[in-house]
């Protein structure tokens, strides 16, 4: 038997110099006027109301605005449920009918279940669950739309350029350093090598979503802390052609979760025949073997969910960590000097409303608003971008994240007396229990032996088959972009190639393997165990519809 352990102890530490360069940008290096990193929806929320800003506003000129994006195809690395609240869209464009933007099916109608491992109960949908007048989206399709709107804006979008460092000077940030193309596994050049750029910005936008790693590394670099550590939760999603999809979006409680993890799954149709079904974790897990993936194909058995997939086909796989912190994990500050965070990349999410996308485009449009002012007066200090931090605090998104503070936090003790407590939380608008839930970090957690669903069912897809339906395009000769911790045991082994869904990690003997090419950036294992860092643009998975 496995002795209990904390992945925390094998942990290699954030390379935080390997993320904050302070040096002169090269002699080469490309100039903009503001940098957005990330090309997901709120770095593309940002650059769209800048433009719109020096449209109607000459004092501020005609700004150069460039976007850096990690995947060949701006939203080929986006992945959500998703059902999404359109507020923040429409205030983007507020001349635009709802039937020309990137909408799928509107929700008129939902359910929640518990489920058992042979059956299910409906329970009354919970009132942060609520998603009528909502809508069912791709999230892929939302950002290659905002993308278009972009280009047709004369906005410098560079997909297949990850941002690998910041460069700063002092404590300004003055731009980022993208990462090098055509290294052989050894780090060697070879004859499709090009060099990284360096970008220059007056104001740089860190919009990199889930766990990046250049917000981690500013805000240790800059003492930003939270009252609680950010935490994760981990979903993997399959898109279905169907013969027919439901009417309504499904969310499940239970099995095949054991009773003191959190998640759910969900089930959403995208159209009359196309579904998305996908399950969540949170990763403050306690088992050692419980595999996500692997739980994924026997959900998918559950005689709620065979009937709907019956005679259909797996289209696309994915998988994605989500900010769960909440209120309590956003950093003490959200600017610096040079510098704004928007989006997943500070845990921008409501988790009890299952809501991130809108939170994030609304704080991408107040980033915009907030540099538009401070380029007019010409200071890019971080007093000068202070005012961003209180209009996000004081907005939708704030007061969303505020009123569920603990929910999520309440379920660190198992899913009934975390049922129990968010219950009071609903009915006293957060008000219960008061103060801060206590959370530690999710690599702090004791893990021990066991997890139900942990084996692959038989007939179930394997790891390597749903890396395939993600589309992955990395070279197999790339240097690894894991950086692993010092001296794994056999059982931190099977727990990595457990909690990785896309095979990433194997134990042979009592070695850790580690098959680097086949990372889809979901980020899990910079959560948990070896820590992951950008590499060469095109990498990873190349999603398409999710």
């Amino acid at each position: 038997m496995a002795a209990p352990f904390v992945p925390a102890r094998f942990q290699a530490p954030l390379p935080q110099s390997h993320f904050i360069v302070e040096e002169a940008p090269n002699e080469e290096a490309l100039p903009m006027d503001v940098l957005i990193v990330g090309g997901g929806p709120a770095g593309l929320a940002c650059a769209i109301r800048l433009k719109q800003l020096c449209a109607s506003d000459p004092a501020l000129g005609d700004l150069e605005i460039g976007v850096l994006e990690k995947a060949p195809d701006l939203g080929g690395h986006c992945l959500s449920g998703a059902v999404m609240n359109p507020v923040a869209l429409k205030s983007l464009f507020p001349d635009l009918p709802e039937s020309e933007l990137p909408l799928r099916t509107r929700v008129d109608s939902e359910a929640v279940y518990l489920l058992t491992g042979s059956g299910q109960f409906k329970i009354p949908t919970p009132p942060t669950m609520a998603n009528h007048g909502n809508y069912v989206v791709s999230l892929c399709e939302v950002v290659q739309w905002l993308g278009s709107q972009a280009e047709a804006l004369g906005i410098n979008l560079f997909p297949g350029y990850p941002a690998e460092s910041l460069l700063v000077q002092g404590t300004a940030v003055v731009g980022a350093r993208t990462v090098p193309v055509g290294l052989d596994r050894s780090g060697v050049p070879t004859d499709n090598y090009t060099p990284p750029t360096d970008v220059t910005a007056r104001v740089t936008v860190l919009a990199e979503g889930t766990r990046g790693p250049l917000a981690q590394a500013y805000c240790q670099w800059q003492g930003l802390t939270s009252t609680n550590p950010q935490i994760f939760a981990l979903g993997v999603k399959e898109l279905w052609e169907v013969k027919a999809a439901p009417k309504q979006v499904i969310h499940t409680l239970g099995w095949p979760l054991p009773t003191d993890a959190f998640g759910g799954s969900w089930l959403y149709p995208m159209a009359d025949n196309l579904v998305s079904l996908g399950l969540v974790v949170g990763l403050d897990y306690r088992q050692q073997q419980l595999d996500v993936h692997n739980m994924l194909q026997h959900l998918k058995r559950h005689p709620l969910i065979a009937p709907i997939l019956e005679g259909g086909q797996l289209v696309e796989w994915g998988a994605k960590t989500i900010p769960e912190g909440g209120w309590h994990s956003l950093p003490t500050r959200l600017h610096g000097e040079g510098l704004l965070m928007a989006g997943d990349t500070v845990g921008m999410v409501n988790v009890p409303a299952l809501k991130g996308i809108h939170l994030a485009m609304q704080a991408g449009i107040f980033a915009a608003e907030t540099i538009a002012a401070a380029l007019k007066q010409d200071d890019t200090t971080a007093a000068a971008l202070s005012s961003y931090d209180t209009r996000v605090k004081e907005s939708f998104i704030g007061q969303d994240m505020y009123a569920t503070r603990n929910m999520r936090l309440a379920f660190k003790d198992g899913f009934y007396l975390g049922g129990f407590q968010a219950v009071l939380m609903t009915l006293t608008k957060g008000g219960f229990p008061g103060g801060t839930i206590a959370m530690h970090a999710d690599a702090d957690a004791s893990r021990r032996e066991g997890a139900p669903c942990s084996a692959l069912p038989e007939g179930g897809m394997s790891k390597l088959d749903a890396v395939f339906y993600s589309g992955n395009q990395t070279r197999d000769d790339i240097p690894s972009h894991l950086i692993v911790g010092q001296d794994i045991p056999g059982e931190v082994a099977d727990f990595y190639a457990a909690m990785c869904p896309a095979g990433v990690y194997e134990r042979q003997g009592d070695a850790l393997v580690v098959n680097a090419p086949n990372c889809i950036d979901c980020k899990a294992t910079d959560v948990l165990g070896p820590r992951w860092t950008p590499r060469e643009g095109g990498s990873g998975p190349s999603y398409k519809r999710m």
